[in-house]
């Protein structure tokens, strides 16, 4: 009940100031406390609120997650993620933390929106391949980036997704909100964790967790933008876990088009109910979905869509050494015809329209 109430202590206009803690960015030991001033509030959840603040004596404006409590989980998992560079790898930008009265401030760059935010405009209109193609690149690289510090994200969804720029970099993300990231070494087997319409099998069944419920979540997020509706509903962890093996009644795209074929086999790899079978972030990235034609998708830029290859076998490389260099960002690809926004689908359009069998790779052991 406490973040209802954050609004008697909390007001725009309203001065930040407080104790340091962590890593700070551009501020040293001899130099004042940080000072922020809140311009408004931008949204608010279990945690808290976020607030999009200007820095007093710099005018730097900085989105800040405002908690109640002491925030150690998210802040231990920003200083294991400053092993890395955050943009090269889609994940936000921490600046600073730092305490005020009985809150912890984090401090991030100013994003644009959530997928959430963005595909409720448009009503759930599915996304095109080619602009499904550009989000998951960037997501697994994100999964990389993350496994080469020992971390699992854990509450991945469409609100943890944030568009950049949606004017300026169409379609560039990044990942947000790691307040329940773990050490991959510290997941227990039994523990609950993810929401629930984006759990995985091994979360609901109980089983050893590792980074695969990572992926798992990606690629049931992709399922969703390409689709524009859920596999199932989240009413029960009985009801969710018996329609993923079922996966009986899912829209369903019979795909002329080799780009959508691929994508499908790269779905149904990200979607294997037994984790030991689920393609790994490395394996991901070696994908012809990814691979085929002389670019590979990357956001913000315009040039012109890659060649379509020959026709290209679709198989798994084997799993590449794990190691924490960023996989080179490849030359960009225009989203293809991105429709109006916001968009509402006329009557005679169906997100319903199309169908992806992934039954005979989902087999509960």
């Amino acid at each position: 009940t406490t973040c209802w109430n954050m609004n008697q202590h909390l007001l725009s206009g309203e001065k930040l100031r407080g104790k340091q803690l962590g890593r700070t960015v551009g501020t040293g030991p001899d130099e004042p406390e940080p000072q922020t001033e809140v311009e408004k509030f931008l949204g608010e959840g279990s945690f808290g609120k976020v607030a999009k603040c200007k820095k007093l004596g710099t005018d730097q404006v900085v989105a800040i997650k405002i908690i109640w409590g002491s925030g150690q989980m998210e802040i231990n998992a920003l200083e294991e993620l400053s092993q890395i560079n955050a943009d090269d790898h889609n994940l936000v930008k921490f600046v600073e933390s730092f305490k005020y009265k009985k809150y912890t401030c984090i401090a991030f760059e100013v994003l644009d929106q959530s997928l959430l935010d963005f595909m409720e405009k448009r009503d759930f209109h599915p996304l095109t391949v080619e602009e499904i193609r550009t989000i998951a690149w960037q997501l697994i690289v994100a999964l990389k980036g993350l496994k080469s510090v020992n971390l699992v994200h854990c509450d991945i969804k469409l609100d943890n997704i944030m568009l950049v720029d949606q004017v300026s970099e169409p379609f560039r993300v990044k990942l947000i909100d790691f307040g329940l990231a773990e050490k991959i070494g510290h997941m227990r087997t039994g523990a609950t964790m993810q929401n629930i319409c984006y759990r995985a099998p091994e979360v609901i069944l109980g089983l050893p967790l590792d980074q695969s419920v990572d992926l798992w979540t990606v690629g049931y997020i992709l399922f969703v933008l390409y689709t524009g509706s859920f596999i199932h509903g989240w009413d029960a962890d009985y009801n969710i876990l018996r329609a993923m093996v079922k996966m009986q009644g899912m829209p369903e795209e019979k795909q002329s088009n080799k780009k959508g074929r691929l994508f499908v086999d790269l779905l149904k790899r990200m979607l294997m109910v037994d984790p030991s079978k689920r393609i790994s972030p490395s394996e991901a990235l070696q994908h012809p979905f990814f691979t085929m034609g002389r670019v590979q998708p990357t956001a913000g830029t315009q040039t012109t869509n890659p060649e379509e290859p020959p026709a290209v076998e679709v198989h798994l490389q084997p799993e590449a050494k794990e190691d924490i260099n960023t996989p080179q960002r490849p030359a960009a690809i225009t989203p293809l015809n991105p429709p109006p926004h916001p968009l509402t689908p006329t009557p005679t359009q169906s997100i319903r329209s199309s169908s992806i069998n992934l039954a005979s790779d989902c087999q509960v052991c």
